[in-house]
Order: structure tokens, then C-alpha cells, then sequence
């Protein structure tokens, strides 16, 4: 396995990681009827998990 192959595959499992948490997240969020923190355009907004 080349080094590229070694980087794409890190890169790729820390990808999948990361998506998970989010997921578990949105569970928690949802599970706990809590408004859920994000910023977006430089603008800080709750958001209530549907």
C-alpha cells in the first residue's frame, strides 16, 4: 500500500468518524428535546431536531 493509499484511507475513516458523531448527536438532541447550536453566515442559530 503506497502512502497515498495510507492517507485516502485515514482521510476516509476519519470521514465515516465524524459523520457518526453527528449522527449520534442529532439522536441525542432529539432524544432530549434540546435545541441544537450552529453557526452559519457568521450567525449563531438554534435549532430544534425534527
Amino acid at each position: 500500500m503506497t502512502k497515498a493509499e495510507q492517507q485516502k484511507e485515514l482521510f476516509d475513516k476519519k470521514t465515516k468518524g465524524l459523520e457518526m458523531a453527528y449522527e449520534k448527536l442529532l439522536e441525542f438532541k432529539k432524544k432530549n428535546n434540546s435545541v441544537l447550536v450552529v453557526m452559519r453566515d457568521n450567525k449563531i442559530l438554534r435549532i430544534k431536531p425534527e
